[in-house]
């Protein structure tokens, strides 16, 4: 397989956007398919031009059985992955069948041989299964569906299979746990290209969260409770608008008129992390948004986002994403704008 390390390339207008390739095979799972069509094609420049063209392709090119009562014509064959600055493969239907053997059909296995290098690649959900089949997993962090989990590693031992997150980026290798983290995957990648302004747009035009983690538990098993007038809500929104001094636990508490144990234990309910997490989470966030729009000094941004010193903001913003707070706001300082790639 060629060499799957990201080359930095600028995205230098509308007649040269980044190229998206969909690697899609018989039983693809449309909304995994949708998915990466409507998040990529609605980001856009400030000038309003397409940032990404996206096309799918497979190795025989016609009519697709789905796992829909629909089929999907495609058009393309898998040439042009020779051309693409991304390929993602979705899942499909057949990756549910039981598997007693690493497989790969030889038509994918060709067609993988086409991607140039320094392509960036990802999968969604089992798609994952394609890339470990193919070697492109070996030695790197990956995931995929929780039910699928244990599969991927006893199949690919190589694989740092880790069943608990939403997606995983080592490297410019790329894998989504299911298909709602598919929209998470696809809304990183496109923060990581063009900054955190294109991506909430997108996000805000999908109708989704602009960003969970992916470190972010898949499956969290919550007990349902009743409806309770009561909520961490008022809380949560005092804390987004003073970030940037300390909160305590009981200052949240107040704000909701719980006691610190209700109140810790029903925060814990309704946003699937403790009041911490949550403070250390936001705080990352907008960290992230001052180091990629503004010009403001490192202790300056940790100063506004409540870390207090440099250090503190580095230590955070290290353990979140495994990068300094200069390296982070260079990503987003290259050649043709914030984060920009080809």
């Amino acid at each position: 397989m060629p060499d799957q390390h990201p080359a930095p390339s600028a995205f230098t207008g509308a007649g040269d956007p980044h190229r998206v390739a969909v690697l899609v095979r018989d039983g693809l799972l449309t909304m995994e398919l949708g998915i990466v069509h409507r998040l990529f094609g609605q980001a856009l420049s400030p000038a309003g031009e397409r940032l990404y063209e996206v096309l799918t392709c497979t190795p025989e090119p016609g009519d697709l059985r789905t796992d829909a009562d629909v089929t999907v014509h495609v058009a393309h064959g898998t040439d042009l992955l020779a051309e693409a600055d991304t390929v993602i493969v979705p899942a499909s239907d057949e990756d549910y069948t039981p598997r007693a053997v690493p497989r790969l059909a030889p038509a994918m296995a060709k067609a993988l041989h086409r991607i140039r290098p320094g392509a960036r690649v990802a999968s969604i959900c089992t798609g994952s299964f394609v890339l470990a089949a193919a070697g492109l997993l070996d030695g790197k962090r990956a995931t995929t569906h929780w039910r699928s989990a244990a599969d991927l590693q006893r199949l690919h031992p190589r694989v740092r299979v880790d069943p608990d997150v939403l997606y995983t980026d080592d490297d410019g290798v790329l894998t989504a746990a299911g298909v709602a983290s598919g929209i998470d995957l696809c809304l990183h990648m496109i923060r990581a290209d063009h900054g955190s302004r294109v991506a909430n747009e997108v996000a805000r035009g999908t109708v989704v969260p602009p960003h969970r983690d992916g470190g972010q538990a898949q499956y969290i098993p919550l007990p349902v409770t009743p409806p309770r007038r009561s909520s961490t809500e008022p809380a949560r929104t005092w804390a987004l608008e003073h970030l940037d001094r300390p909160i305590s636990l009981r200052e949240l508490a107040d704000r909701a008129a719980m006691s610190t144990r209700t109140f810790s234990r029903r925060f814990c309910e309704e946003a699937g992390q403790t009041p911490v997490q949550w403070l250390t989470g936001q705080r990352v966030d907008r960290a992230r948004r001052l180091l990629e729009e503004t010009d403001l000094p490192v202790d300056r941004v940790a100063a506004a986002v409540g870390f207090g010193t440099a250090v503190s903001l580095r230590q955070h913003l290290h353990a979140a994403l495994g990068i300094s707070p200069s390296a982070y706001r260079a990503t987003f300082r290259g050649a043709g704008g914030p984060g920009a790639r080809r």
